[in-house]
């Protein structure tokens, strides 16, 4: 007998599980591999750090509130669903079959969290899921930060530029951006070292 899931039965189910990304072949992951070992230009880092902001950006005025980060958070994760459906819907019926289900599996293919529609992309590990982090930390604390100001974060990105090209010659290699990443994760560290030591306490005067 033919079981059909629903579209919404469907997608509640994949995401009651952490969700079913398509698979990636190994020749498909060799060209985003090869993108990220590209030289990146100081034009293209700072757009990446700044255009989920400028999408988020409802209204146009050059910030993001909290609340236009968490419509942006959600219409992400309507898209990702929609994409994650319509791939397994091979015969686009509008409904996925148990075959259909079983066919990435039954493939021998891994499914991936971080390979899915528009986030497959390596690099958006640094900037893409920035967004969507912002918005999950909302109910946090995380609505201090807003709102933010597009040109300030645009102005920051071109300083984190700056610092991570070392040689200055105008564009960031693999290796320069992993010692960034490095620095970076060493700063934290010691930062958080430095909250947990307890307070040097006062030294006492010597009785007479």
């Amino acid at each position: 007998m033919n079981k059909t899931l629903g579209g919404v039965a469907a997608i509640a189910f994949l995401t009651a599980f952490g969700g079913v990304a398509v698979a990636q072949t190994t020749a498909s992951q060799r060209p985003a591999r090869a993108a990220m070992a590209q030289p990146v230009t100081q034009a293209d880092f700072v757009q990446r750090r700044v255009e989920r902001l400028r999408a988020a950006d409802a209204n146009h005025d050059g910030t993001v509130t909290a609340e236009e980060m968490r419509a942006a958070g959600q219409a992400g994760r309507v898209e990702r669903r929609n994409a994650m459906f319509d791939r397994l819907d091979a015969d686009k019926n509008g409904s996925i079959s148990r075959a259909e289900f079983d066919a990435p599996r039954a493939g021998g293919q891994r499914a991936e969290r971080g390979q899915r529609g528009p986030r497959a992309e390596h690099a958006g590990r640094g900037h893409r899921g920035g967004m969507h982090r912002g918005a999950e930390r909302m109910g946090r604390g995380g609505e201090a930060r807003f709102p933010i100001v597009i040109a300030e974060a645009e102005r920051r990105a071109t300083e984190n530029f700056t610092r991570l090209d070392a040689n200055r010659d105008g564009t960031l290699t693999l290796e320069e951006r992993r010692a960034g990443m490095q620095a970076r994760r060493a700063e934290m560290r010691q930062k958080r070292m430095e909250r947990r030591a307890p307070a040097a306490s006062p030294s006492t005067p010597a009785s007479e």
